[in-house]
C-alpha cells in the first residue's frame, strides 16, 4: 500500500490480488446480491484509489480497505432506499458466502446459509468480520463504529442465535444438543 501511495501503480495489482477475495465476501454477505457484489467491489477499489492518501503507513491495510468498501455498500443501500422502499433486501438469492467455523459441522452449506438471512444485519455483519474474516472485537468496533464490546455482544448474540436456527432445522442432526 506504501508504494502504491508512492506512485507505484503496479503496487495496486497486488493489493487487488490479496484484498478482492475477501473484499467480495464481505461485500456478498452484506448485499446478498450476486449481482451487485461485483460492481460494489469495483466501487471499493476505485474509491481506495481516490482515497489511498487517507491510509495511514504502518497500520494494516485489510481494516482500511474493508472501511471503505464498508462505506461504499452503506452509499449503495441509501440508494436503493430512496429509489425504492419495497425492493427486496435479499435481491437474487442465497449468495456464495464462507460458513462460519463455529457452525459448520451443525448442518449443510445450505442450511447456514439460510440460517444466517434469518440474522439481524447488524449481527450478521459483526458475526462474519470476526468467525469468517478473523478481526478482532476492537476492528470491527472501529470498522462498525461502536464499543469493542457492543462488537463482541453482537457476535455472541448472532451466532447464539444461528445455533438456534440450526437446531431447529436439524434437532438431531451432528451431535449438536442445543446449548
Amino acid at each position: 500500500m506504501v508504494a502504491y501511495q508512492g506512485g507505484d501503480f503496479s503496487a495496486f495489482e497486488e493489493l487487488y490480488r490479496r484484498l478482492a477475495p475477501k473484499l467480495r465476501g464481505y461485500l456478498s454477505a452484506l448485499t446478498w446480491r450476486a449481482s451487485a457484489t461485483e460492481d460494489l467491489l469495483q466501487e471499493a477499489f476505485l474509491q481506495m484509489h481516490r482515497s489511498r492518501r487517507t491510509y495511514l503507513p504502518g497500520r494494516p491495510v485489510t481494516p482500511w480497505a474493508f472501511a471503505v468498501a464498508r462505506h461504499v455498500y452503506l452509499m449503495h443501500r441509501r440508494d436503493i432506499v430512496r429509489r425504492s422502499k419495497h425492493e427486496d433486501a435479499f435481491g437474487d438469492g442465497v449468495p456464495d458466502l464462507p460458513v462460519p467455523p463455529a457452525v459448520e459441522s451443525l448442518a449443510t452449506r445450505e442450511a447456514v446459509l439460510l440460517a444466517l438471512r434469518e440474522l439481524a444485519q447488524d449481527g450478521r455483519e459483526a458475526l462474519l468480520l470476526h468467525h469468517v474474516w478473523g478481526f478482532s472485537f476492537g476492528e470491527i468496533g472501529s470498522l462498525l463504529g461502536i464499543r469493542e464490546v457492543t462488537a463482541r455482544v453482537r457476535t455472541h448474540r448472532a451466532i447464539s442465535t444461528l445455533r438456534k436456527l440450526l437446531a431447529a432445522e436439524n434437532p438431531r442432526g451432528n451431535g449438536y444438543d442445543g446449548r
